[in-house]
């Protein structure tokens, strides 16, 4: 098979496996379970398709009530809107090889994109749906993103590394630089890394390393890329994928497990409590995670199924904690 189809098997089966088994810088086990299904704010969709074959994996949300979604297949990027469910590919995407995973937009119309196997990081446009900007980080798999109001973040699944993309001006993207990751960091022999996130202060990243110690949240010091491990207490995040910070309160989607494990961190994101676990029979191996208001959106990537043109996909809402 093609390298982005062994990449992505090799994703499948590590997932499968593990499921069975400073502020300048940045400006397990639960308590309880909460199901979802039927949840319905208003008349909001509680679900809605996206296209066949689309292969979502990432998901963003900026100031208005679309969400955007990457495909995995070819680039591609649908808008929703969030009040109907309806949408649209606004970006045609790069093509096969060039798939978009991870997603971040920001106030000025630009979407973040970590291009996946293509080691690529672009820019796009939300309006028009050019790609306005590619970047080469010589990566092996760039994989999720976070915003900061001096950078945009990125993760390397199978590299010890972050990439750093300054923002400037009106959030303009200038150098890509890399940062090696250190300290508590174990690098597996194959997908590592994956969400990331900034600590309650934003004085730190946080990213899930999912190979080490049965799956760790690890705090980055943006600074130099030393790690150290997050205390979750018992907690492990096998299957971490997508991250979502609203407060002190942390999201981490656990794919495979059809669930988003909740936990409530301190300031500094040194350490979290386990609150709840939220699960829906809606979840078809859900990967990321973006908020609207008290909705919590998610697109399911079917990671359990071969993908085919005809696949259907679809985004559901559930409730926030």
């Amino acid at each position: 098979m093609a390298p982005t189809e062994r990449s992505f098997a090799r994703r499948r089966l590590l997932t499968t496996a593990a499921a069975l088994s400073g502020a300048a810088l940045l400006t397990g086990t639960s308590t309880g379970t909460a199901h979802a299904a039927g949840t319905r704010p208003g008349a909001w969709p509680a679900r809605f398709p996206l296209p066949d074959g689309f292969q979502p994996e990432g998901i963003a949300i900026g100031t208005r009530p679309f969400a955007y979604f990457g495909s995995l297949a070819d680039g591609a990027v649908y808008r929703a809107n969030l009040a109907t469910g309806h949408g649209s590919v606004i970006s045609e995407g790069l093509g096969t090889g060039h798939p978009s995973v991870g997603l971040k937009t920001d106030r000025y119309g630009r979407l973040f994109v970590a291009g996946g196997v293509s080691g690529e990081i672009r820019v796009v446009d939300t309006h028009s749906g050019t790609v306005e900007k590619v970047y080469a980080t010589g990566g092996t798999f760039v994989n999720d993103v976070i915003l900061t109001p001096g950078a945009a973040w990125f993760t390397d699944s199978f590299q010890p590394r972050l990439y750093r993309l300054a923002l400037g001006p009106h959030g303009t993207p200038g150098a890509l630089e890399t940062v090696p990751l250190s300290g508590d960091w174990v690098q597996g022999p194959d997908f590592t890394a994956n969400g990331i996130e900034r600590t309650p202060d934003g004085s730190a990243l946080l990213a899930v390393n999912v190979f080490l110690d049965g799956g760790r949240l690890l705090r980055v010091d943006p600074r130099t890329g030393a790690a150290r491990t997050v205390d979750l207490g018992s907690s492990r995040i096998p299957n971490g994928d997508g991250l979502l910070l609203l407060g002190r309160i942390l999201y981490v989607v656990q794919q495979q497990q059809n669930a988003i494990d909740v936990f409530r961190l301190n300031e500094s994101g040194t350490r979290g409590t386990a609150l709840t676990r939220i699960t829906d029979p809606r979840f078809r191996i859900p990967t990321t995670v973006a908020a609207w208001g008290e909705r919590l959106y998610l697109p399911n990537a079917r990671f359990d199924v071969e993908p085919t043109p005809q696949t259907e996909y679809d985004a559901v809402m559930v409730k926030r904690v």
